[in-house]
């Protein structure tokens, strides 16, 4: 395995991938962002400056947004209502921050690898569908409602458009003095439902996140593909 570090002059780069022949079927993760980045920062053809892809920005996601929320409260839900010493405590907590990391990885990853975008928004996915179930146990177990999708608390909750977990928790105190309903009984079951909505939302941009991702890919390659059509000018150029 070849790991190139450093600053490198991008003709260098090519040069050696031509003389060793590895560049056939390699898998672009051998190289370092900073090689990678090195390539960009030196080469001036157009070719090499289309070669690494847009990358980072995830904190402008909405899925990323969506999904630190549901962390930001899956961490106050937990002190509240489970033993902080219990398995599923921490697996819940787990659960949220691996969605929220893996959608900021996987962003990140984007400059050298679309399959590992696509791969780690998968597993953010994944996670968070994970974290739901967990959700849904807390209230099965103890004989609380499930929310359906198409029930009003389920509607407004969307609507309130809450960006932060104080104002998730100012939503359900308001919807449980709305409802009149035992104070023990209404915020648990509040809570978990709020929680259960705004994971269905991250779920559903994710899944919209991943189809255009896997189109993308589709259409115009990964990385090594474009790293194999640059080295591909680079002998041609060098023959003539």
């Amino acid at each position: 395995m070849i790991h190139f570090q450093g600053v490198v002059a991008a003709e260098d780069i090519l040069k050696l991938m031509d003389e060793m022949d590895i560049m056939d079927g390699m898998d672009s993760s051998i190289l370092s962002i900073e090689s990678i980045m090195s390539i960009k920062r030196y080469s001036g053809g157009n070719k090499m400056s289309n070669l690494i892809g847009k990358h980072g920005g995830y904190r402008k996601l909405l899925s990323f947004q969506i999904a630190q929320l549901v962390y930001d409260i899956t961490v106050r839900f937990c002190a509240r209502y489970l033993n902080k010493f219990s398995r599923t405590n921490d697996q819940m907590i787990q659960a949220a921050r691996s969605g929220v990391q893996n959608i900021a990885e996987g962003s990140q990853a984007a400059a050298a690898s679309s399959k590992t975008e696509l791969k780690l928004t998968q597993v953010a996915r994944a996670s968070l569908e994970e974290l739901k179930l967990d959700y849904q146990d807390f209230l099965r177990q103890r004989k609380l409602e499930i929310w359906q999708n198409d029930d009003d608390r389920w509607k407004k909750l969307v609507s309130a458009k809450c960006l932060t977990a104080d104002d998730v928790a100012a939503w359900i105190i308001k919807a449980c003095q709305e409802q009149e309903s035992e104070r023990k009984i209404c915020f648990p079951e509040y809570s978990a439902n709020a929680a259960i909505v705004l994971i269905t939302v991250a779920c559903s941009l994710l899944n919209r996140q991943v189809e255009r991702l896997a189109n993308d890919f589709e259409k115009n390659g990964g990385f090594s593909e474009k790293l194999y059509n640059v080295r591909n000018d680079y002998r041609n150029k060098k023959k003539k």
